[in-house]
C-alpha cells in the first residue's frame, strides 16, 4: 500500500473516533424520548429527506432496517455528477467497472466482470427498471432517467428480496424524481465536453389548481469517444498496430413525462442507446467501427395512492414495459484457402412484460405498522436471435410470475423495534422461493442508534442465462436453479455535536448455487451453471459534516474481503479497499462553490491471473447559481492529475485489462424560466 492510499486510511480513522465513543456524560444528559418521534438531533441535517424504499412506507434513515445513504439533486449538481454511474463512485461500499460499453456496479467486495448489474435492484419512482432479458439495472448512459430529473436517490444496502423479490440480492438502488411545482416553468440544460461530447435538455413543469401536476422532459447526447485507443493484446501490423480509431462513439436520447392529478400518478420514460464497442469483444474483427449495440427501453406507469384518516396508506399500480438490444458484431469467417470475407453477425433481444401491484399499509394497536402486498407480472414477449447467413438462435418464450409479502414494523419499548418481514415468489420457470429478513434495531441514548440486521434474498436466472446459445461459443441452460445470499450485520449510527453524524457497518454474507459460466469439458462451449459458493466479510465507515454557510463534507470507506467459498481464493474485480473523501466550499456565500472529491480503489484480480494496480481518482466541480436570476453555471474536471487505471475484463475480451479515459472536462448551463 501506497503512502497516499495509507494516509487516506488513517485520516479516514481519526475522522471515526468522536462518533465511536459517546461524549463524557452524554447519556446522563440527555432526556429520553419516543423512538420514533424526530427530536433535535437533526439540527443542521434537517434538509435530509426521509426514506421510504427500506420498508416501502416513509421514515427517517436511522429507522431503516438496512444501512443507507441518500444521494440528494443538491449533491449531484455540486459535485457535477453526469449520470447514474458517477454518483455510485463515491457511495460507501459500491465501485463501477466499465469495459466501454456497460457500466457495471460492485458492492461489498462482488463485481463479476462482465455480470450485467443483475444483483442490484434498480426503482423509480417504485418502478422496477431491471429488463426481463438480461435483468439489467442500466447505469451511465443507458440510464433511463436524466440526473437533473433526480430529486434523490436512496441506496439501500443488504438483502431486499423480501419486499422486492428477485434482483434486490446485495441492495435496492430507489430514485426520486422530481415534482412539475420544482420547476415552475421551463428548463434548460446545455453541455459540452472532452471527446467532442455534447448534451442539450428542455423540461416543463409546473402545478396547476386542483392537484394537477405535469413534467415533461427530452434529452439528447453525443459523444466522438477517444479518438484513438491502444491495446498492446493486438499490437500486430496486421491489426493497425493495436490502435482502435474513431470507435468509441456513444449517443443517446430520453424522454421522461409525469402527470399527477389527486391521488394518480401517470409516468412515462423511453431511452435509446448507440454505443461503438472498441474492445472486439466476443473475438470480433478489431478496428471495425460497425461493432456497436443499440439498447432501449421504455415503461409505462400508472399509480393511486391515498391515505385513509391517517391510519391506512393504499397503493396500486399497474405497468407495462419494453426492452429491446441490437448487436452488430463483425467476424472474419474467411478460410485456410484465403476464400471468406468478413461477415456482419447480428446478435438481437426483444422483450415486453405487463403487470400490477397492490399494497396497503397500516397502524394497529399503535404498536405495529404493517405493510402487506401482491405482485404480478406476465411477460408477453422474451425473444433472443443470432444470425449473419445462418440463423443460429430464435428462441421465443412467454411467462409468468406472482408473490405476496408480509412486513411488521412492532415497537417493543420506547427504544426497541422489530421490523420483520418474509415473501413468497412463484415462478412458472423454477417454482417457489420464501426470504425471510429481520431487523433489531435499539436506540441506547438520544443520538445514537444499533440495528442488527438478518436476511436471505434471490437472484432468479435470467432468460441469457437459461436459453442463449450461439454460433458455437455458448450453449443454453434451461435447468438452472434461483442463486440464494444469506446475510448477517451490525451497524452503529450516531448524531454528535451539532454538525456531525456516521455510521459504521460490520457484515458477512454467504452465497450459494451462484450462477457462473464456466467452460463444459466435454465440447468446449461455454454455459451458465449453479456452481460457485462466495463467502464475504467488511466494514463499511461513513462519517459526514455539515456546517453553517454551506460547508460540507464526507469521508467514506469500505474493507471487504470476498473469497470463493470453495478454494479460498479472493474473487475477480474484487478490491479489498475502497474509499472517498469529498468536501465542498462556498466561495461567495450561497452564489458559488467549489466541490472537490476522491475516490480510491485498491488492486483487483484479474481473470487472466494478474492484477490492475490501485488507484486514486481526484475530481473537481466549480458550481454557482443566482448571479444571473434563473441559472445556473459549472465546470468540472475529471480525473484531475489524469491517473492512468485499468478495470478488469470480461470472459469476452481478449484485454486482461481495460484502460480508462484520462483527465476529461465539461462544462454545464441551466436556465429556468
Amino acid at each position: 500500500m501506497g503512502v497516499r492510499s495509507l494516509m487516506f486510511l488513517i485520516g479516514a480513522a481519526l475522522t471515526a473516533v468522536p462518533f465511536l465513543f459517546p461524549l463524557t456524560g452524554f447519556a446522563q444528559t440527555e432526556t429520553r424520548t419516543a423512538f420514533l418521534h424526530r427530536d433535535e438531533e437533526s439540527l443542521i441535517f434537517q434538509e435530509i429527506p426521509s426514506i421510504y424504499g427500506a420498508s416501502r412506507f416513509e421514515q427517517e434513515v436511522y429507522e431503516a432496517p438496512s444501512s443507507v445513504s441518500i444521494i440528494t439533486a443538491d449533491e449531484i449538481r455540486k459535485y457535477g455528477y453526469r449520470n447514474l454511474a458517477d454518483v455510485l463512485h463515491g457511495v460507501r461500499g459500491f465501485f463501477v467497472t466499465y469495459d466501454r460499453n456497460y457500466h457495471y456496479i460492485g458492492v461489498r467486495g462482488f463485481a463479476r466482470p462482465g455480470d450485467f448489474n443483475t444483483r442490484i435492484l434498480l426503482l423509480v419512482d417504485g418502478h422496477r427498471l431491471n429488463d426481463n432479458i438480461y435483468e439489467q439495472a442500466s447505469i451511465g448512459t443507458l440510464s433511463l432517467i436524466d440526473v437533473d430529473l433526480i430529486d434523490r436517490i436512496e441506496i439501500i444496502r443488504g438483502p431486499g428480496s423480501s419486499l422486492y423479490g428477485s434482483n434486490a440480492f446485495f441492495g435496492v438502488i430507489s430514485i426520486i424524481t422530481r415534482s412539475g411545482r420544482h420547476l415552475k416553468g421551463f428548463e434548460a440544460s446545455g453541455e459540452v465536453g472532452s471527446f467532442s461530447s455534447r448534451q442539450g435538455r428542455i423540461s416543463y413543469g409546473n402545478r396547476y389548481a386542483r392537484g394537477m401536476e405535469t413534467l415533461l422532459s427530452g434529452t439528447a447526447y453525443e459523444s466522438r469517444g477517444q479518438s484513438t485507443i491502444y491495446y498492446r493484446e493486438f499490437d500486430d501490423p496486421v491489426t493497425n498496430g493495436g490502435k482502435v480509431e474513431n470507435g468509441d462513439g456513444d449517443r443517446f436520447h430520453s424522454l421522461f413525462a409525469k402527470q399527477s392529478f389527486r391521488d394518480f400518478t401517470l409516468e412515462a420514460a423511453f431511452v435509446r442507446r448507440q454505443k461503438e464497442i472498441p474492445t472486439a469483444s466476443y473475438g470480433t474483427v478489431f478496428n471495425d467501427s460497425r461493432n456497436q449495440t443499440i439498447d432501449s427501453q421504455s415503461f409505462l406507469d400508472l399509480r393511486y395512492e391515498h391515505s385513509y384518516s391517517g391510519q391506512f396508506e393504499a397503493m396500486a399500480r399497474v405497468f407495462y414495459d419494453h426492452y429491446s438490444y441490437d448487436g452488430d458484431y463483425v467476424y472474419d469467417r474467411a478460410a485456410p484457402d484465403g476464400t471468406g470475407s468478413r461477415v456482419l453477425n447480428t446478435d438481437y433481444a426483444q422483450g415486453d412484460w405487463w403487470g400490477a401491484e397492490v399494497q396497503l399499509t397500516g397502524r394497529f394497536h399503535e404498536r405495529h405498522r404493517i405493510v402487506v402486498g401482491a405482485e404480478y407480472r406476465i411477460t408477453i414477449r422474451q425473444e433472443q436471435g443470432n444470425y449473419d447467413t445462418e440463423v443460429y438462435l430464435d428462441d421465443r418464450r412467454k411467462s409468468r410470475n406472482w408473490a405476496f409479502y408480509f412486513q411488521d414494523e412492532v415497537s417493543l419499548h420506547d427504544a426497541l423495534v422489530l421490523n420483520a418481514g418474509v415473501r413468497l415468489d412463484q415462478y412458472q420457470t423454477f417454482g417457489s422461493t420464501v426470504t425471510p429478513r429481520a431487523a433489531l434495531i435499539y436506540r441506547p441514548f438520544e443520538r445514537t442508534y444499533l440495528k442488527f440486521l438478518y436476511g436471505k434474498a434471490f437472484r432468479a436466472p435470467n432468460a441469457y442465462e437459461n436459453y442463449y446459445r450461439d454460433f458455437g461459443v455458448i450453449k443454453a441452460n434451461p435447468d438452472l436453479r434461483p442463486e440464494m445470499v444469506s446475510t448477517y450485520e451490525a451497524i452503529l449510527e450516531r448524531y454528535f455535536g451539532e454538525n456531525y453524524r456516521g455510521a459504521l457497518s460490520a457484515f458477512y454474507y454467504r452465497i450459494h448455487d451462484l450462477i457462473s459460466q464456466q467452460t463444459d469439458p466435454s465440447d468446449g462451449l461455454l454455459v451458465f451453471r449453479n456452481v460457485d459458493e462466495v463467502k464475504a466479510r467488511g466494514l463499511e465507515l461513513e462519517v459526514e459534516g455539515k456546517w453553517d454557510g454551506g460547508w460540507e463534507g464526507r469521508i467514506r470507506y469500505a474493507l471487504q474481503k470476498a473469497q470463493d467459498g470453495k478454494s479460498g481464493e479472493r474473487l475477480t474485480n474484487s478490491p479489498e479497499h475502497v474509499a472517498s473523501f469529498a468536501v465542498t466550499v462556498p466561495l461567495t456565500g450561497q452564489r458559488l462553490f467549489s466541490s472537490l472529491e476522491e475516490q480510491y480503489v485498491s488492486r483487483r484480480k484479474t481473470r487472466g491471473g494478474g492484477t490492475t494496480g490501485s488507484y486514486f481518482l481526484t475530481n473537481i466541480t466549480l458550481f454557482g447559481r443566482g448571479v444571473v436570476k434563473g441559472l445556473e453555471m459549472s465546470g468540472s474536471v475529471y480525473n484531475l492529475f489524469d491517473t492512468k487505471y485499468e478495470d478488469p475484463g470480461g470472459a469476452e475480451h481478449l484485454q486482461d485489462a481495460i484502460l480508462q479515459d484520462g483527465r476529461s472536462f465539461r462544462v454545464k448551463l441551466t436556465w429556468n424560466f
